[in-house]
């Protein structure tokens, strides 16, 4: 698409989202400019404000427009709850799942030696400040049941206990409404090995 130097680069530019192949970017380019280019306006005029004005809460690190999110500051939340979430989608699932009430830790990610992804990447320096000084009582990990998750976990639960926080760990297993023949096995034996009493 030599002809159209514009066309291509917008087409390379959404290339950068998530799970979006050349053909995938390529029908989202040409619906923007041939059927919605009202929508295209709005969607560059969001995205660059959003790019220019959305940063980390200094004391969760979630994304938010100001200082500190809306949750970390409203006075309502209980502060003796903190609830470590990978990612700021985390704390949108809980939030709309569940009646949890205390505040969160976002990671921006899981421990990835390989990846060059340690503990000064994931913020677990201002984790163990936090545990030591904010009258944290319970430690909710709620982190992906995959290896770099458990690993995350086990080093985040290794500094609760030298901070004298309880941790406790969100369940992992069977989906509600699954059949049990549809489960992998991993996955049912870690559902298996947490039963509890009823």
């Amino acid at each position: 698409m030599t002809e159209l130097p514009l066309v291509s680069q917008l087409i390379d530019a959404l290339r950068c989202l998530p799970g979006v192949g050349p053909k995938s970017a390529q029908r989202m380019a040409f619906h923007l400019l041939e059927r919605d280019r009202d929508g295209g306006r709005e969607l560059a005029r969001i995205l660059a404000e959003a790019m220019a004005r959305v940063m980390r809460c200094r004391k969760c690190r979630t994304l938010s427009e100001a200082e500190l999110c809306a949750l970390c500051a409203n006075p309502r939340r209980d502060p003796s709850l903190l609830c470590v979430v990978e990612q700021p989608s985390g704390v949108i699932a809980i939030e709309q799942a569940t009646d949890y009430r205390g505040l969160y830790f976002v990671l921006g990610g899981r421990l990835s030696p390989l990846d060059g992804i340690g503990p000064d990447q994931l913020g677990l320096d201002v984790l163990a400040e936090r545990l030591r000084g904010d009258g944290v009582a319970e430690l909710i990990l709620a982190t992906s049941p995959t290896v770099e998750g458990g690993a995350t976990a086990q080093y985040i639960a290794q500094l609760a206990a030298n901070a004298g926080v309880g941790v406790t760990r969100i369940a992992h297993g069977v989906p509600l409404g699954g059949d049990l023949e549809m489960v992998d096995g991993g996955t049912l034996a870690h559902a298996f090995a947490g039963r509890r009493a009823l």
